[in-house]
């Protein structure tokens, strides 16, 4: 069995299901820092900040981890436009429907807000989107603003069943300004690669390890990097099988998995 030097791990379906305890994913992360293997827990979630969700782990699942250990799309999209512009971001202008996570993470690298003549338009999940948000984005990527997609997700799970996830929100900003927009999140490669930077890490390295095939899995794939499958949470056995590309490793439980 190969030995990595890195893992990119998801949370809700991996670490946790929702507010239920995986009491493996507990052990498995601890085994982790017993051992000083690097790692990053590699999120969708656009919604909070990193403090946030570390406030989380610890409090709700007793897994205790540094803010810096979590990588989401928003940083990822920092990442993503400090490299088409040298570096730095200081002083371009965007608009956003997103929030605190996202807005926290752009205003920090020090982009400015302005919903006329952006030069970008972040789209991610909102709880409080309205038409006049759609309409402003809508007008500024039709004037020529870029268009950046923070995840392709369509639906998250609650308690009430699948409600809208970012990529239904991203897709009505699509359908009115027949663009599509530039995805960053899982199962896109650039936050694998993003991830891996911030790592210090090869592809050849690295894991990804989660529960869904279809954001997890093709994540790992699409950046060449191997994976593992742990069915605790979306993804079912059946199903996997019938996929052209099978992940690299599959387990019923992370206890199951020699590191």
């Amino acid at each position: 069995m190969k030995h990595y030097q890195a893992y990119l791990i998801d949370l809700d379906g991996t670490i946790y299901r929702g507010s239920e305890r995986i009491p493996a994913a507990k052990r498995f992360v601890e085994r982790l820092q017993q051992q000083g293997i690097p790692f990053l827990f590699l999120t969708n979630n656009t919604t909070k900040t990193p403090m946030a969700v570390t406030q989380n782990l610890a409090e709700n699942h007793d897994i205790h981890v540094r803010p810096e250990q979590v990588y989401t799309p928003s940083l990822a999209t920092v990442s993503y436009l400090k490299a088409k512009n040298n570096g730095s971001v200081k002083g371009k202008t965007v608009y956003v429907i997103g929030e605190i996570g996202l807005l926290s993470a752009i205003l920090g690298a020090g982009m400015q807000l302005a919903e006329t003549q952006p030069d970008y338009v972040v789209v991610g999940l909102d709880y409080d989107v309205t038409y006049h948000k759609f309409e402003v984005a809508t007008l500024a990527v039709r004037a020529g603003s870029t268009f950046i997609g923070t995840n392709a997700d369509k639906n998250l799970p609650n308690e009430r069943g699948l409600v809208p996830g970012a990529g239904s929100v991203i897709s009505l900003v699509e359908h009115a300004t027949q663009q599509q927009a530039t995805y960053i999140g899982k199962p896109e490669p650039i936050i694998v690669q993003a991830a891996l930077s911030v790592l210090n890490a090869t592809a050849e390295q690295a894991v990804m390890v989660g529960d869904n095939y279809d954001t997890d899995i093709r994540a790992g794939i699409n950046a060449h990097v191997d994976t593992l499958l742990v069915y605790t949470g979306v993804s079912k056995k059946e199903v996997v099988a019938q996929e052209a590309v099978q992940p690299t490793h599959e387990v019923d439980s992370l206890d199951d998995w020699e590191l």
